[in-house]
């Protein structure tokens, strides 16, 4: 169809149809549809053996109504129609082409900048493809996204076809320009946003989550603390029975287990319940970021945890360096 004599109605009719269609702006598609023309103008040219100096610049004056178009040269503070005869059919097959590709992109990004507003927040999307350095995630047949191998967590074993939530981390753009959402199941903020999804009281800020530590795929501890008087904090993150612990845990690795703690202003009983299941903290001193702490013999292993798990974990949590001690 020669773009050049297409009808007014029609035109601005089919502008109007596929802009409509594919969620794009009008001003948008004849944008692409210039570019293309000045695309198509130059290939011309070349094939007719005409060499285009690359510092010649050049514009096209385009209807949106009717679609009539000329391809314009600017020489100085002029502009001079250089429209060649016939050039429509050939414009038109051009602008196709170029639209169609155009069009994607901008899809892509309209697509790239609504998850851009959702980072930070949790989507569920489905394993299509992995190699030795990421995962590829289409996020609903809309758009692929991509887990690096460094953002998943080694003990779980992902594979082709498995749906699994992930924590929109960040968009990406490399040297050319090409933007790719990055997601996680490795960041702490996906445990926060765990909570957030099975927990209402912590959905509706009546409960907040203070601090996480996480060593991924083994073990995590939250703190979290009640903004509201009579809300057991705590327990409105297990649930009754354990339910909503129990959600959280269902998508984590197998091996990972959580440790939702009560948060306290009081430093020295931060530290004794950073380090539960330990019983009977007690505190002997806090110094240039280390802290000292006794507990019964008895508690000793607990406190410490398997190859010092529980003590490291709340030490990160408490962002000191804890040493544990048996009492005497």
């Amino acid at each position: 169809m020669d773009i050049k004599k297409l009808p007014k109605t029609e035109f601005a009719a089919s502008i109007a149809q596929v802009a409509g269609e594919r969620g794009v702006e009008v001003q948008d598609i004849l944008d692409i549809i210039e570019e293309s023309l000045i695309t198509a103008f130059k290939r011309d040219q070349k094939e007719h053996g005409v060499v285009i100096d690359e510092a010649t610049e050049f514009e096209v004056e385009l209807s949106p109504e009717s679609g009539s178009f000329a391809i314009l040269e600017k020489r100085g503070n002029k502009s001079v129609n250089v429209t060649p005869p016939g050039f429509g059919r050939i414009a038109a097959q051009t602008a196709f082409q170029v639209l169609k590709q155009g069009l994607s992109q901008i899809q892509h990004e309209k697509l790239i900048n609504d998850y851009k507003k959702r980072i930070g927040t949790l989507i569920k999307g489905t394993i299509v493809r992995i190699d030795q350095y990421k995962y590829t995630v289409d996020l609903d047949n809309k758009i692929e996204a991509y887990c690096p191998k460094d953002e998943s967590v080694y003990q779980e074993n992902m594979s082709l076809s498995d749906r699994k939530l992930f924590l929109i981390k960040s968009i990406t753009q490399d040297d050319t320009g090409k933007k790719d959402i990055i997601l996680s199941r490795k960041d702490s903020e996906f445990i926060k946003q765990l909570f957030t999804r099975e927990v209402p009281e912590v959905g509706d800020r009546s409960v907040t989550i203070e601090r996480v530590a996480r060593i991924p795929g083994e073990r995590t501890k939250i703190a979290v603390f009640s903004t509201k008087s009579g809300i057991d904090p705590v327990g409105s993150c297990i649930g009754q029975k354990g339910t909503r612990i129990q959600a959280v845990l269902s998508e984590l690795p197998q091996s990972e287990k959580v440790d939702v703690i009560a948060f306290s202003k009081n430093q020295d009983q931060f530290i004794a319940n950073a380090l539960s299941p330990a019983e009977n903290v007690k505190v002997l001193s806090i110094k240039n970021n280390i802290a000292v702490v006794e507990v019964a013999e008895s508690d000793l292993a607990l406190a410490i945890g398997g190859g010092g798990e529980n003590v490291r974990l709340a030490g990160l949590l408490t962002s000191l360096d804890i040493k544990v001690q048996g009492a005497k």
